[in-house]
């Protein structure tokens, strides 16, 4: 599990969207949504992070250890 707090959506979305796995966001009430390639789902989270004027916080579960790295090496970068 990773908690990110999302400043580049665009960026963001296109290393989840690179990822061979699920990218799963854990909801305060447990649920997991897999948000890789999954549109409506991005959709969704690009109007959160309007709303919260370019920035969204975010708890991930990456199961595969490398897609895990890559949005790591991705978030490390942003910052």
């Amino acid at each position: 599990m990773v908690k990110l707090n999302i400043l580049d959506m665009k960026n963001f979305l296109k290393t989840v969207n690179a990822c061979t796995g699920k990218v799963n966001i854990l909801c305060p009430d447990g649920k997991k949504m897999n948000i890789n390639g999954k549109e409506k789902i991005q959709g969704d989270l690009w109007r959160q992070y309007f709303q919260n004027k370019n920035c969204l916080r975010l708890v991930l579960e990456i199961p595969n250890p490398t897609d895990y790295m890559n949005i790591v090496s991705y978030y490390a970068g942003d910052c």
